[in-house]
């Protein structure tokens, strides 16, 4: 990689490592993803220097977008910085131009949040123009420019990533994801999955990803996830409390057992608030409610992949079944 940046660097460019890589590189933990952006070059001249080093894939040239395989199988993402103008509602509103000429900051303004604005020079120098090394270590979710509020999937990623780094958003965060909770259905469902994929598969603390749903005011959209709070259930069994106190503890337990096992978790007692009531001692009870139901219609709702949804609904019927 050393090699490449010299390259880069003596054809006239200024590379960054930018986004993912750098935020786990100052939480100590391994990244698969190597992205640079490079500014002060023309994607023609970029690509001219990277054939020199492996496999270019040039096919997102115009988007800024440059892949690079070495003969070793190292794959490395680089891109040019864009500008993009909003033209319509949703995820995919936007005209993208490219720009060498932008500064890192300006770039920088366009990420979702603070910790994922960072930037790293070739040298090791950190790049923190929005306080991500701090929001990172205090483990807060805060959107890094008013640009946050033209993407609506970027409050699914905050979701996910609350999950997955076990954080808590900021209070005007989550106010403008409120404000974003009306674009919501022009979220492909792909997209709505892929993001809880992750929550699913790579979360350490699941409930903070739900808890960011909730705060933001976004479990309005998954009406099978709201209804389980405030739902009683008996305090001899459950002194936790509601439902929702007791699947955001069961979805814990479960983190790091795969996508089948968070999901049943996450839907096994989606039955309860249909079937709750007091019987004749006085007691709350859910007779039928590991009926698979409710869970089937939020799977749907998510869009979750056929492969897998057959076996979450079957440990989501019977998981009363020791």
């Amino acid at each position: 990689m050393k090699s490449i940046l010299e390259a880069i660097k003596r054809a006239g460019g200024h590379p960054l490592f930018v986004g993912g890589c750098v935020r786990d590189k100052i939480l100590g933990t391994p990244s698969k993803d190597i992205d640079i952006e490079v500014y002060k070059i023309q994607a023609d001249e970029l690509i001219q220097v990277l054939s020199r080093f492996g496999k270019v894939n040039a096919v997102g040239a115009s988007f800024g977008v440059i892949k690079l395989t070495t003969p070793n199988g190292e794959d490395f993402d680089f891109s040019l910085p864009r500008r993009y103008n909003k033209t319509g509602k949703g995820h995919k509103g936007f005209q993208v131009e490219v720009d060498p000429t932008m500064t890192p900051e300006v770039a920088a303004s366009r990420r979702d949040f603070t910790w994922n604005s960072l930037a790293e020079a070739p040298d090791g120098k950190i790049l923190a123009f929005f306080g991500g090394v701090d929001d990172l270590r205090n483990k807060v979710i805060r959107h890094t420019s008013p640009a946050f509020s033209e993407d609506p999937l970027r409050v699914l990623r905050g979701f996910q990533f609350a999950g997955r780094f076990n954080m808590t958003g900021a209070p005007e965060t989550l106010e403008l994801c409120l404000e974003l909770s009306g674009e919501f259905s022009t979220l492909a469902i792909e997209r709505v999955w892929g993001e809880f994929e992750k929550w699913a598969s790579k979360s350490v603390k699941p409930s903070a990803g739900l808890r960011f749903l909730k705060d933001s005011g976004w479990l309005a959209h998954f009406p099978e996830l709201e209804a389980l709070v405030g739902c009683p259930q008996d305090p001899v069994w459950h002194p936790e409390g509601d439902v929702w106190q007791h699947t955001c503890q069961v979805v814990d337990q479960a983190a790091g057992k795969g996508i089948v096992v968070v999901l049943a978790a996450l839907c096994h007692d989606m039955g309860k608030p249909g079937t709750t009531v007091k019987n004749s001692e006085g007691r709350w009870v859910s007779p039928g409610h590991n009926n698979p139901a409710a869970a089937q219609s939020f799977l749907a709702r998510i869009g979750w992949p056929a492969s897998i949804a057959g076996q979450v609904l079957e440990l989501v019927e019977n998981h009363m079944v020791h």
